[in-house]
């Protein structure tokens, strides 16, 4: 293990705090479970034993061992001054002066340019929530869980009306997912405390889901996004086979746990309906208890302990429990189908390495823009965007996109817009030309 000189043992946490300077080379050796270095800012640090402690869980910056993380770093922090005094005691050296401040040969050109567009961005004031916007969303939300309940307590739970209770409820709960998501990416207050606290709030008392869960989660997804065994999103535990690569390596390998070339089709019958009724459901209980996460657990009983109190003298025990999975049912549809147009179409791959630019317009695409698909999405129809400037708030995406379709334009990195329409074709699209490509590795490989 070289330091470049260093008197210390190599590794040790402040090490090289007196001027201990690393090649790129030694830097990506320290990239095992129990050994992980990473650089920001051309700094170098060793963050083995803060892994375990890191917020944002020990996968996600896991996933950075042995890299350069100075944007992935930027895009997740909205105060870096304030975890600065985090990553002082972990620092030890710096990138020697011949070394590029770029590892693996990406684009200096490509990082320079994004760089400068989110410190223009800052000036302008994009990354400044307007908190009325938020209020009123939050508003509209708790003001269609009051409407669901009152239908149903003032006119009957008859079929009919069951029914659009069950929409307005799913809508609550839609519409409650991606403000959840705004305030678990920090986009809100300037105060990562309140943000927190929000979070619980809604994804916990309005949802029943886990903070901790989601952030653990969906740090991931973010920081190497449809990067197999770096994306929880992409790991479709055998159900599926996604992308262009893993197809072809399943078939020429012979695995068959589902019959892929089907996928398009039974994607229908356990994709969109099961997601969260099911497996979300399962995977959040089993998360909470597993890690005694008691105060994501209470947030999310407290949930189930307002709906009982609520519907529970209207429909009964099981009536209760046939009403709140159906609601997941429908919310089910709405959260995969939005979600996955803008990523399964995409590249899926290994990782590659690449600047964080091109890593995530490789991942993402966008969906045209107008007041429905803001609203239907929560704005993540500026997927590229949100990706790019995951503290960003939302409301300020429009602004930034010509921004980024420019200095995509610029470096030939290709910005992807569709119609919703063509989002949801492509995703059944992609399963199909994914299980078309399973089927003859599988036949003649």
């Amino acid at each position: 293990m070289g330091g470049g000189g260093q008197l210390t043992e190599p590794g040790e946490p402040g090490s090289g705090r007196g001027g201990s300077v690393y090649t790129w080379e030694e830097v990506q050796s320290h990239c095992s479970r129990n050994d992980q270095w990473l650089v920001i800012n051309r700094k170098v640090y060793n963050i083995t034993h803060w892994a375990k402690r890191h917020p944002g869980g020990v996968r996600v910056i896991s996933h950075y061992a042995g890299e350069d993380a100075t944007d992935a770093f930027a895009a997740f922090h909205p105060d870096p001054k304030f975890v600065q005094k985090f990553l002082k005691p972990l620092l030890i050296g710096e990138l020697a002066a011949t070394e590029p401040s770029q590892d693996r040969n990406k684009n200096a050109a490509i990082i320079k340019d994004f760089q400068t567009l989110r410190g223009n961005a800052e000036r302008e004031g994009l990354f400044q929530a307007r908190p009325l916007f938020f209020c009123l969303h939050l508003g509209h939300i708790l003001l269609l869980e009051a409407l669901a309940w009152l239908i149903v307590w003032l006119w009957g739970t008859s079929w009919t009306l069951t029914l659009l209770c069950s929409v307005i409820l799913a809508t609550a709960q839609a519409q409650a997912g991606w403000l959840q998501h705004d305030f678990g990416h920090l986009s809100v207050f300037k105060k990562s405390s309140w943000n927190h606290f929000l979070h619980k709030f809604i994804i916990g008392h309005l949802k029943g889901a886990s903070a901790n869960w989601w952030n653990h989660r969906h740090f991931q997804h973010h920081a190497k996004p449809n990067i197999f065994s770096k994306d929880p999103d992409v790991n479709m535990v055998h159900v599926f086979v996604v992308g262009a690569t893993q197809p072809v390596e399943y078939g020429v390998k012979k695995i068959k746990h589902m019959p892929y070339h089907r996928q398009h089709q039974y994607f229908f019958l356990i994709g969109p309906p099961l997601l969260i009724p099911v497996y979300f459901h399962i995977q959040i209980m089993r998360c909470m208890i597993s890690r005694h996460d008691w105060v994501d657990l209470a947030w999310s009983m407290s949930y189930y302990l307002r709906y009982i109190f609520c519907y529970l003298p209207l429909y009964g025990l099981f009536g209760s429990m046939a009403l709140i999975s159906f609601v997941r049912f429908l919310e089910s549809h709405w959260f995969v189908w939005v979600t996955q147009m803008n990523h399964l179409p995409m590249d899926i791959d290994h990782e590659k390495h690449k600047d964080w630019l091109s890593m995530q317009l490789h991942a993402t695409c966008n969906i045209e823009q107008s007041h429905f698909n803001d609203w239907f999405s929560g704005h993540l129809n500026f997927q590229i965007e949100h990706h790019l400037f995951p503290t960003m708030p939302r409301h300020n995406y429009h602004q930034v996109a010509p921004l980024v379709r420019a200095l995509c334009e610029k470096h030939g990195i290709p910005y992807h817009v569709k119609t919703m329409c063509q989002g949801v074709v492509d995703v059944v699209r992609s399963l199909k030309n994914s299980g078309d490509l399973w089927l003859d590795a599988y036949l003649h490989k």
